[in-house]
């Protein structure tokens, strides 16, 4: 069975109380909340007033996803927003493991990211202190992308790693997720999948989630 973070990159920003309330009654494990800054990624998300108010009605766990150049300046300001994990980009740190240590003092989880052309091997000297990997099965930056398949053969090799370095991180996915991908994505050793498009595009919201967390 999946653990399912839908996006909120997807939802009605006109209506995302009413959206995070449908997180809320949902089976999903917790809801991604995607930062971006403009410079990391081209194009510019939501800060922390919108976090803030975000965990003020969400009562799933916030897994808050870092796009921006240096996010180690702001990890007590993401723990005062609400987060439970604070997910970071490899390619952003000039410090990971300072940066990882960093968040887990905080008292949040911490998690890294991988864009899709950072190979998995990158991590295995800090895998046994993550609690979460995030593999970007799409170019990070925008939501709707069509699904980079040579990521089920990377989330294999990552389940390898994470094996063989003894670590317990979790696996999630961000990036073309739907019925067919995820499916794939929970052979190929996923355990979390981000779902932005195909959640809040949907006929049924409810069912939609319900039946990724039945993969």
């Amino acid at each position: 069975m999946a653990l399912v973070s839908p996006s909120i990159l997807s939802a009605d920003f006109g209506n995302l109380d009413r959206d995070i309330k449908m997180i809320n009654a949902s089976r999903a494990d917790m809801i991604h909340i995607d930062v971006m800054d403009g410079v990391f990624v081209p194009n510019i998300s939501i800060g922390f007033p919108a976090i803030k108010s975000i965990a003020k009605v969400a009562e799933k766990p916030l897994d808050v996803h870092l796009m921006i150049v240096d996010p180690g300046r702001y990890v007590s300001q993401i723990r005062d927003c609400g987060a439970s994990i604070m997910n970071v980009h490899y390619e952003a740190c000039t410090h990971l493991h300072r940066v990882v240590q960093q968040i887990k003092d905080a008292g949040m989880k911490a998690a890294v990211t991988l864009n899709p052309a950072t190979p998995v091997v990158m991590l295995e000297d800090i895998a046994p202190d993550l609690d979460m990997v995030l593999l970007m099965s799409v170019n990070p930056g925008f939501g709707g992308q069509k699904f980079i398949p040579e990521i089920l053969n990377k989330t294999k090799r990552l389940r390898r790693l994470l094996d063989e370095t003894k670590s317990k991180a979790l696996i999630e996915i961000d990036g073309g997720v739907n019925l067919s991908t995820g499916a794939d994505l929970m052979a190929a050793g996923a355990d979390i999948l981000v779902a932005g498009n195909f959640v809040f595009s949907s006929e049924n919201p409810l069912d939609t989630i319900s039946r990724l967390k039945d993969l």
